[in-house]
């Protein structure tokens, strides 16, 4: 491992996709069930790749290619090799909800004061996570890798490659529970974080408001979520006193201010100021369709249509309902990876939907058209499209749904 280690500290860092592929990046050929990523190994040599990792014993002979058995597992060896030389501390955080938000808004306020890199996007699995060690140069203060799972065991491996010493969980809720097999397959997937932590001596930060975190969590080195904030309004975004300072932040939803408490209680934990986490805070503004605020004419739009799962949907729907205007409209699309549970869950957000301050509710999608209720029914959007074409809104509307829904695509009807 050591040679092929010297080898990718000379290169220009990691690419698993030749059409992206720059001139002296280390390629990997990593294969998928339908995908033979071996064929690609040529068309990489000659777009410049500084050494090929593959499986394919034809190129035995090349100086340029290592041949190996499984490259993905050679992919994580050599992150977990590169991990070693790291004197700086890893932060992981996994969870149902709020992932990508929390692991942003703790970069920005970390690098107020640190040299610090975290996750790009939701790079945060088998693949995504030594890529993202891979990343990171040996010269850090803090590293932040972020961990998706939708299975039981699949956490416990990646802290395995990442080896976190501080571990964080969002939250449990019901995301992936075909895979996770139920909301207890869950908890004890997403757990595995303590789990690691606290067979490695490791620290979590743990969320004062779950106790099933305060359980789950016992025997680590803990340190709770900060007290030192207080809720002022949310109208549409979070503002908060955080001592005797005042954050405005560009979230929404009382969902994120939990997210918030973590990103400050990381700050305290590196030894910020309240002035440099407060610029952090406030500095973070959402984009790729999380939480983002769009004003239109007469229109302002929640589109938080990157994902969307029974509990985050029912948060948003909530926050929604808790907004101080007038003409208030949820379009909601379907929620995937639920399995077996998945009438029964899209049946509960229908008859939420109907209980709260919500004027008008729209649903999209073969699950959501199931569904018993008062609400608007389209079985898919290119119906609802038809329907609603320069469609002229006004008020406040939250568009969600998970991503195969691809419900941004609403803000092209709005006039």
């Amino acid at each position: 491992m050591k040679k092929l280690y010297d080898l990718f500290i000379n290169s220009k860092g990691i690419s698993t996709d030749t059409r992206s592929l720059e001139k002296g990046q280390f390629f990997f050929a990593l294969s998928g069930e339908n995908f033979n990523a071996d064929a690609f190994v040529n068309e990489a040599l000659s777009k410049g790749a500084s050494h090929v990792v593959c499986t394919d014993p034809n190129f035995n002979n090349n100086p340029q290619v290592t041949v190996v058995e499984n490259a993905l597992t050679t992919l994580q060896e050599l992150a977990g090799y590169h991990r070693q030389n790291f004197s700086f501390p890893i932060i992981a955080l996994t969870g149902s909800n709020g992932k990508t938000t929390t692991k942003e808004l703790i970069l920005n306020v970390l690098s107020q004061k640190l040299k610090v890199k975290a996750t790009i996007g939701n790079f945060n699995n088998h693949i995504g996570v030594p890529l993202t060690l891979l990343s990171f140069p040996t010269d850090l203060d803090a590293g932040i890798v972020e961990m998706g799972a939708n299975h039981q065991k699949e956490i416990a491996e990646l802290c395995k490659i990442a080896k976190p010493d501080i571990g964080m969980i969002t939250n449990y809720g019901k995301a992936h529970m075909e895979g996770f097999e139920g909301i207890e397959g869950i908890k004890k997937g997403k757990s595995e974080m303590y789990d690691f932590l606290r067979e490695n001596s490791g620290k979590a930060i743990v969320a004062t408001w779950d106790q099933e975190q305060e359980m789950r969590s016992q025997g680590i080195d803990r340190y709770f979520t900060t007290s030192k904030a207080n809720l002022n309004k949310i109208d549409p975004f979070i503002n908060l006193d955080y001592e005797d300072i005042n954050v405005s932040t560009h979230l929404t939803g009382a969902y994120n201010y939990h997210n918030i408490l973590f990103a400050i209680t990381i700050g305290e934990y590196f030894g910020l100021s309240s002035e440099q986490i407060k610029d952090g805070i406030e500095g973070y503004i959402p984009s790729n369709n999380r939480s983002q605020i769009i004003n239109k004419t007469d229109l302002k739009i929640i589109l938080d249509a990157y994902n969307a799962n029974p509990s985050s949907m029912s948060v948003a729907l909530e926050n929604l309902a808790k907004q101080d205007v007038d003409h208030k409209i949820a379009i909601l699309g379907d929620m995937f990876e639920l399995g077996e549970y998945s009438q029964e869950e899209h049946q509960k957000i229908a008859d939420l939907s109907e209980t709260l301050s919500i004027d008008r509710t729209i649903l999209i999608g073969q699950q959501f058209y199931k569904t018993i209720g008062n609400q608007e029914r389209f079985e898919n959007f290119e119906d609802y499209s038809k329907r609603y074409r320069n469609h002229k809104l006004k008020g406040l509307i939250l568009i969600k749904g998970s991503r195969g829904m691809k419900l941004e695509r609403c803000l092209e009807l709005f006039d």
